[in-house]
C-alpha cells in the first residue's frame, strides 16, 4: 500500500498491538464497479478487541489509499471488523505511553486530528475528487471510536448478537472526540443523543443491545449472525442499486427549543451524578448544543459548522486528556478490565473443584437473588430450604417470578425460563443437600443462628463440599471455629441488588484451603462477578470504609449539623448518591447491625451509632420524606443527646476524607487486601465509586489527605495521579 500522507509529524506508539485495515474487492449484482470491503483484524482472537492507536489510523489511512488507486473505480466502501469485534476505539493505553516529561496536549491534540482525518475520509468515501457512498458492517462490539468510525459512514447494517454499542467517553473523563458529539445528535436527535452519551455512561456506564441501538436510529439494518456478512452486502447492493432508501425511516430531527431542552436534561442528568464534580459530561454536552447546526443541510455552511465541530472535538480532548480526572479514569479502567479478571493472591486455580448442584440456606430476598444467579450462570439444580413452608413458598415464587420478568423483557426464551424454573427447588429440610457440591447461606446476620445452620449442613452434606456464608460483616473464622471440616468454609459476600453490583468480596477464613478459595473464586467468575480475595476482618472492606464514612457524617448530624448540609458534603466527589441516600438504600437497620460489631471490635474509631440506633428503634427507613424534603423528626431522633456544634460541609468533608485514609491505611497493614488497588476495586464495583476519582486513593493521594493523615501516599504520582 502507498504510504499515508500525513498532515504533521508521525505520531510514534512503538507498543501498539496495530489494527490492520484489510482491502479486498467484490462485485454486486447490478452495480457498476466492485465494492471495497476494509476488515478492521488486530491478529489476535475475540478477546482481543480491534482498537485505534495512531499505527491503526495511519492502516486505515493506506488503505484507503489503495483504495483510491484501485482500478477500475469502486462504487462503494464497507467496514466491518474480524469475528465478533467492529471496534472498541481508541487505544487507552496510548496515553499512558506518553512519557512524564512531555508536554501531553500537542500529542493528544494531534491524536484527535488524525483520528478526525482518517474516519472522515472513509466515512465520507472521499476518493480523490470523487465521493461514493460508504457501509458500516458492524459485526461485533461497537465502542467509542468504532461507533464514531460506523457514524461516520452513511449507512450501518448490525448484527443482532452484537455484545455492546455505546459511547462511554464521559465515564473515563473524556467527551466522544472523533466525531461522536457531532453526528450523533444529527442523526437522532440531541434528546436521544444526550441519553447516548451522557445518561448511559452514568448510569453504571449502561450499554446498548443492537435492537435499542436500531430504535434510536443509529443502526439502519439489523440482521441475524448468520450470513451476516453476505446479508450486509446484498443490501447494501440493494442501497446502490436505489431499491431501498434508509434515510426515509430515519427519526424526524427537531432543533431549536427541542434542542435546547434536551441538553438542558443532560445537564440536569450530570449535576444529578456529578455536582460538577468532574469536568467531560459537561464539555460534551457543549459540543452536542454546538452540533445543532451540523449536517443542517448540503451547502458549505454545514460542512463549515461540522468541522468546526471537529476541531472543538479536538481540543476538549486535548484539555480533558491532560487532566487529573483521566488518569485516574485510565488507573481504574485497567483496575477493572485487567486487575478484576484474575484476583491477586488467589490459589492454582487447577485446585477448584466442579460445582453441580447448589444449596441455598434461607429463602429471604437475598437468598431468592442467590438462586437464580447461580441457576442462571452455573445451570444447575438450586434447592432453597427453610424451616417455614409459607417463606419457602414466597421464596421460590419470587425467583419464578424474575424468570418471567425475564421472559416478558425478552432477555431469555420460553426454553431457558422453562429450564430455569425446573432448576430451581424448595425443600423444607436440609436433607437436600445431601449431593450438593456447594450451600451458601444468607439468614439473619447472627453469628450464633449461622453457625448453627453450618452444623447443621456439615451433617448432611458430603465430604469435599464447599460451605459459603454471605456475611456482610461477621467472622468467618468464628463460624467456622466448630466444624469438624472448617478448612471447607469460607466467604462470598455479595452486594445488593445481586444482579447488578458485579463485587463478590472472597473471604478466606483463618482455616480455609486452598481447594476451598480456588473452587469460590471459580464459582465467582462463573457467575460473572469479579472477585477480590480478602483476609477475615470485620466487615471485610467496603463495608468496613463505607461504616467509617457514614458515621463522620451522622456524626455531624448528631452535633447539630443540618441534615442537608452533612448529606450534601461530599458532593465535590461526584459519589453515586449522597450517604444518607445510600442509608436508606441499604436499611438503617442493616447499616446499625455493621456499625455496633465495628464499634465493638475497633472502639470509638468507629463512632458509636447511637443516632442511628434511635432512628432504627423509631421503625424509620430514611431521613427524607417522599417529596425528598428532610423528615424534622427523623433528624431530631437522630440528634437527641448530648448535642455538640455544628460543623459547616467543609467540614464534615475533611473528617469522612480522613477517616477513609485513616482506615485504608490501617485495612492494608492488617493486610486484609494485597495492596491500594483493590481497595480501589472494591469500592469502583462493590459501591459505584466513579472512574474519575480512581477508586479513592487516587484522590485522596491528590487532595493531599493521604499524606497529611497517614504520612505517604497510597500510590506513586504518575500511577493514578499526574506526575
Amino acid at each position: 500500500m502507498p504510504a499515508p500522507k500525513l498532515d504533521a509529524p508521525k505520531l510514534d506508539y512503538p507498543d501498539e498491538v496495530v489494527t490492520r485495515a484489510l482491502v479486498r474487492y467484490l462485485d454486486l449484482p447490478g452495480v457498476a464497479g466492485p465494492l471495497a470491503l476494509i476488515t478492521l483484524d488486530n491478529g489476535f482472537d475475540h478477546t482481543r478487541p480491534n482498537t485505534f492507536g495512531p499505527g491503526g489510523l495511519y492502516a486505515l489511512d493506506a488503505a484507503m489509499d489503495d483504495i483510491t488507486a484501485h482500478q477500475p473505480g469502486v462504487a462503494a466502501v464497507a467496514v466491518t471488523g474480524k469475528p465478533f469485534i467492529f471496534s472498541v476505539g481508541a487505544d487507552l493505553s496510548y496515553r499512558s505511553s506518553i512519557p512524564a516529561t512531555t508536554d501531553v496536549r500537542p500529542r493528544l491534540l494531534e491524536l484527535g486530528r488524525l483520528g478526525h482525518r482518517v474516519l472522515r475520509r472513509v466515512g465520507a468515501g472521499q476518493l480523490g475528487d470523487r465521493r461514493v457512498p460508504t457501509f458500516a458492517l458492524v459485526n461485533g462490539a461497537a465502542m467509542g471510536g468504532g461507533l464514531e468510525l460506523a457514524l461516520h459512514c452513511d449507512y450501518r447494517t448490525m448484527s443482532t448478537d452484537v455484545a455492546a454499542v455505546a459511547l462511554p467517553e464521559v465515564a473515563l473523563g473524556l467527551v466522544p472526540a472523533w466525531g461522536g458529539t457531532q453526528l450523533l445528535a444529527p442523526l437522532i436527535g440531541a434528546d436521544r443523543a444526550v441519553t447516548v452519551i451522557i445518561e448511559n455512561p452514568l448510569s453504571q456506564n449502561r450499554m446498548l443491545k443492537p435492537a435499542q441501538a436500531t430504535e434510536l436510529g443509529i443502526v439502519d439494518r439489523l440482521l441475524e449472525p448468520a450470513d451476516f456478512l453476505e446479508e450486509s452486502l446484498r443490501w447494501a447492493g440493494a442501497v446502490l442499486r436505489g431499491e431501498t432508501d434508509p434515510t426515509a425511516t430515519r427519526p424526524r430531527v427537531e432543533r431549536g427549543a427541542a434542542w435546547a431542552a434536551a441538553v438542558a436534561r443532560g445537564r440536569q442528568l450530570a449535576d444529578a451524578r456529578l455536582h460538577g464534580a468532574a469536568p467531560a459530561p459537561y464539555r460534551a454536552l457543549d459540543l452536542i448544543e454546538s452540533a445543532e447546526t451540523s449536517g443542517l443541510g448540503d451547502g458549505s455552511a454545514a460542512l463549515a459548522a461540522l468541522e468546526a465541530g471537529f476541531a472543538a472535538e479536538d481540543e476538549v480532548l486535548a484539555d480533558l486528556g491532560a487532566g487529573e480526572e483521566l488518569q485516574a479514569s485510565l488507573y481504574a479502567f485497567d483496575l477493572v478490565q485487567k486487575r478484576a479478571k484474575r484476583p491477586v493472591g488467589g490459589p492454582d486455580r487447577s485446585l477448584a473443584r466442579p460445582v453441580t448442584k447448589v444449596g441455598v440456606v434461607g429463602a429471604g430476598l437475598m437468598a431468592a437473588q442467590l438462586a437464580l444467579l447461580f441457576a442462571q450462570r452455573l445451570e444447575v439444580p438450586v434447592v432453597l430450604t427453610d424451616l417455614d413452608a409459607g417463606r419457602l413458598d414466597k421464596g421460590v415464587g419470587h425467583v419464578h417470578d424474575e424468570i418471567d420478568g425475564l421472559l416478558l423483557r425478552g432477555r431469555i426464551g420460553p426454553d431457558a425460563a422453562t429450564r430455569l424454573k425446573t432448576l430451581v427447588t424448595g425443600s423444607l429440610t436440609k436433607d437436600a443437600f445431601a449431593d450438593a457440591d456447594l450451600v451458601i447461606e444468607a439468614v439473619f446476620e447472627d453469628l450464633k443462628i449461622k453457625k448453627q445452620v453450618l452444623a447443621e449442613v456439615e451433617a448432611v452434606v458430603g465430604p469435599e463440599a464447599l460451605l459459603l456464608t454471605n456475611t456482610s460483616s461477621l467472622s468467618v473464622t468464628a463460624m467456622a471455629a466448630d466444624l469438624t471440616h472448617p478448612e471447607r468454609v469460607a466467604g462470598l459476600h455479595f452486594f445488593n441488588p445481586v444482579a447488578v453490583l458485579p463485587l463478590v468480596e472472597v473471604v478466606r477464613a483463618a482455616k480455609t484451603d486452598d481447594a476451598s478459595v480456588a473452587t469460590t473464586l471459580a464459582v465467582a467468575k462463573k457467575l460473572r462477578k469479579n472477585a477480590v480475595l480478602v483476609a477475615d476482618a470485620p466487615a471485610f472492606v467496603v463495608n468496613r470504609l463505607l461504616t467509617r464514612f457514614m458515621g463522620e457524617v451522622l456524626a455531624g448530624v448528631e452535633s447539630g449539623t443540618p441534615i442537608a448540609v452533612a448529606d450534601q458534603a461530599l458532593e465535590p466527589l461526584g459519589l453515586p448518591m449522597s450517604p444518607l441516600v445510600l442509608l436508606s438504600l441499604v436499611g438503617p437497620a442493616v447499616a446499625l447491625h455493621v456499625a455496633q460489631t465495628l464499634h465493638g471490635e475497633f472502639g470509638d474509631r468507629f463512632r458509636d451509632p447511637a443516632g442511628l440506633a434511635r432512628m432504627v428503634a423509631a421503625g424509620r427507613t430514611s431521613v427524607y420524606q417522599a417529596d425528598g424534603t428532610v423528615d424534622e423528626e427523623v433528624a431530631t431522633q437522630i440528634r437527641t443527646g448530648p448535642g455538640g456544634t455544628a460543623l459547616t460541609g467543609d467540614q464534615v468533608r475533611e473528617n469522612a476524607l480522613e477517616a477513609l485514609a485513616q482506615e485504608i491505611r490501617l485495612l492494608l497493614d492488617e493486610k486484609v487486601v494485597a495492596a491500594p488497588q483493590d481497595v480501589d476495586l472494591c469500592m469502583i464495583l462493590g459501591a459505584g465509586w466513579p472512574f474519575h476519582l480512581g477508586g479513592i486513593t487516587p484522590f485522596l493521594d491528590r487532595s493531599g489527605v493521604s499524606e497529611r493523615v497517614t504520612g505517604g501516599r497510597f500510590t506513586p504520582p504518575g500511577v493514578a495521579t499526574l506526575p
